[in-house]
């Protein structure tokens, strides 16, 4: 007993310190609040970052509570629900992303454009324009068609309003990480630590309901395609995975490996699902967008020359091995990582929290909301190497986008 009130003292500790960094929000020119296309003073948030930290230690002392003694699901996803609809309440927080969607769901639904060969500089007129991030002003969208026709009818919605567009994007988001806390609490052996892993954490938290980042639609549509299969829904799971890879292009990486996996078991691995989804969703974006939708593959090259600065790359550049070499020695860890992945999923085990931390690990553009898909897949698998893994990339992305 003792430990299960250390485990949900810890819980709602988390949620007390997520409320109070979020409220930090509303002070007047707070800085947690992107501005001008998303700069911030640096050096201006170190509160909002101690209370973070403070959270995100609260939710590690919760989770190694949880695992000497066992917590009822309902009071796991209960406290999962308070802590991620909290940053609903602030401003958006921290990223522009939210109003950038807005802005190239707004080419396509109300400017008569194609937010894959129109920039969103091409639409001065846009009530986004002022506000979508700086860096993206000049791009075309580099999302998947999944989501951009999702952004058409969210434009609509917002109308002129960005308080709108945002709080829509966030709420969207939000949902999504709850989503997927209780799709992992289904498939997990032990349901309200996995519900835990996913719902407690504070930095997605602040990343989805705070930020309203697409990343977490992500995560809840690759969590419910492994429950899913899971539950030997084949057909339906391989539907979702190819939603998710339409949203963006990453889970056919995990998709491959669970599907290699599940045929080594001699179990339906849903590729006529995924076929089904895939062609309904291509043809629609094809009728609406041309084939220039297909341009959205373009980042995956782009992404080996723009960098963030926590990326495996950048940091061993800044200890000074050379460009070419930093990138070939990621690239090369990415690909002998995968097969070693390929080869236990030919036996049998598709081990998708790990092939999750090597994306993460090795990927030359690393944003710290790309946890949103990363923990639900660790989060069902019995693996503890997965786990401390994504636990040990939350602690290190932490700080990322925070301006100190």
């Amino acid at each position: 007993m003792s430990s299960r009130r250390a485990a949900l003292g810890a819980g709602a500790a988390t949620l007390g310190l997520v409320a109070a960094a979020s409220a930090l929000a509303w002070r007047d020119g707070s800085p947690l609040v992107p501005r001008d296309g998303g700069l911030a003073r640096q050096g201006t948030a170190w509160l909002f970052f101690a209370l973070l930290v403070a959270a995100f230690s609260a939710y590690v002392l919760g989770l190694l509570a949880m695992r000497r003694t066992g917590v009822p699901v309902r009071l796991a996803v209960g406290l999962a629900v308070a802590i991620q609809l909290v940053p609903l309440f602030a401003p958006l927080l921290l990223s522009t992303d939210a109003w950038t969607y807005w802005g190239y769901g707004w080419i396509a639904a109300e400017g008569g454009g194609n937010p894959y060969i129109d920039p969103p500089s091409a639409f001065p007129e846009s009530p986004a324009a002022a506000y979508l991030g700086a860096a993206w002003r000049d791009t075309t969208t580099v999302y998947g068609p999944a989501f951009t026709m999702l952004s058409e009818p969210v434009a609509r919605l917002a109308g002129s309003s960005p308080d709108a567009a945002a709080w829509i994007f966030k709420g969207l988001a939000a949902a999504a990480v709850l989503v997927a806390t209780v799709a992992v609490a289904r498939t997990a052996r032990r349901p309200a630590l996995a519900a835990a892993l996913v719902g407690w954490n504070p930095v997605l938290a602040v990343h989805a309901a705070g930020g309203g980042h697409n990343d977490a639609l992500v995560g809840a549509l690759v969590a419910l395609a492994v429950a899913l299969g899971a539950r030997h829904r084949a057909s339906l799971g391989g539907a979702v995975w190819a939603l998710a890879a339409l949203v963006k292009w990453v889970p056919l990486v995990f998709f491959a490996l669970a599907a290699l996996a599940a045929r080594s078991r001699s179990r339906r691995a849903g590729l006529a699902g995924f076929a089904a989804a895939a062609a309904v969703v291509v043809g629609a974006a094809t009728w609406r967008y041309g084939l220039d939708w297909l341009g959205a593959l373009e980042p995956l090259a782009d992404n080996t020359v723009r960098r963030t600065s926590y990326a495996l790359p950048s940091r061993l550049e800044q200890l000074g091995a050379p460009e070419g070499a930093a990138l070939v020695l990621a690239l090369g860890a990415l690909a002998a990582g995968l097969l070693w992945l390929v080869r236990d999923a030919l036996r049998g085990r598709a081990h998708l929290g790990r092939a999750a931390c090597l994306v993460l690990a090795t990927s030359p553009y690393l944003a710290v909301w790309y946890l949103a898909w990363a923990v639900p897949l660790a989060a069902p698998e019995e693996d503890r190497l997965a786990r401390l893994g994504v636990l040990a990339l939350t602690a290190y992305l932490l700080p990322q986008t925070i301006p100190l």
